[in-house]
């Protein structure tokens, strides 16, 4: 048996063409918006917030910002491009090539992280003139800009193939995606929270991508690195299953 490598790679490239088409909308707006959280932040709480961990509150700000800029587009590439899909009636065009659940879940997800990763580095370069931060241990940066970009596309995949409808992607993204995301650390540090907080956080999948991006990119980090990198890499493989399994018996995508 071989792999439709020709295939994957075209689905692959829809998927990134469907976001570089609109790329006002995908690319520049999320820099846009991440850069007036950031400016609201500096504003109103500015230089009276004083250091965590020896680092400036804005750079220690900065790393969680891009991370859920990286996040929400990683997560909303995949999952509209499936919900749409399904509603218009013209999944059956991405079933029906011989592509195998494996090669669909590997084109869907890299279009995915494609999106996340670019946004990412978009909003590090905007951010840098004003937050000051810089690349403190590159490998750590970048694989967790990676792995964060993969891990919010394959639940994409999830929630589209299990939403029937936009407000259900929407309740994904409410009641899932999002608080992960603002109780992930990225607003403030382990060190304030009380010790039941601490292990609601330290739970949280999204806690351990910041967290080790914020370390690639200033040299602090809240938790265990090593740990971090375990539970990312095995929150990868339970979803890459997971989505599989989806494409695999065509839940929710065949009658």
């Amino acid at each position: 048996m071989t792999s439709n490598w020709i295939g994957v790679w075209t689905l692959y490239e829809r998927e990134v063409r469907r976001f570089v088409k609109v790329y006002a909308q995908t690319l520049i707006a999320p820099v846009v918006t991440t850069l007036l959280f950031l400016a609201v932040f500096a504003l109103a709480v500015g230089p009276d917030r004083g250091e965590i961990g020896g680092v400036p509150f804005i750079e220690f700000l900065a790393p969680g910002l891009v991370m859920m800029a990286v996040a929400q587009n990683a997560f909303a590439n995949t999952s509209s491009s499936i919900v749409i899909s399904k509603i218009q009636g013209n999944i059956v065009d991405t079933l029906t090539p011989p592509l195998t659940a494996h090669e669909l879940t590997l084109a869907f997800a890299l279009g995915g992280a494609t999106r996340g990763i670019v946004v990412g580095i978009l909003t590090m370069l905007a951010m840098a003139p004003f937050a000051g931060i810089g690349v403190a241990h590159p490998g750590f940066a970048l694989f967790h800009l990676v792995a964060a970009s993969l891990l919010l596309s394959l639940i994409g995949i999830a929630g589209g193939i299990w939403s029937e409808k936009f407000d259900h992607i929407a309740a994904v993204t409410n009641f899932v995606v999002t608080p992960l995301a603002f109780l992930s650390g990225t607003f403030y540090s382990l060190d304030h929270l009380p010790e039941a907080f601490v292990r609601i956080a330290l739970a949280n999948p999204l806690f351990y991508m910041i967290d080790g991006f914020r370390y690639g990119l200033i040299g602090y980090a809240d938790g265990g690195l090593t740990a971090g990198i375990w539970v990312l890499v095995g929150a990868n493989a339970a979803l890459w299953f997971a989505c599989w399994r989806m494409f695999q018996t065509g839940y929710k995508l065949k009658a």
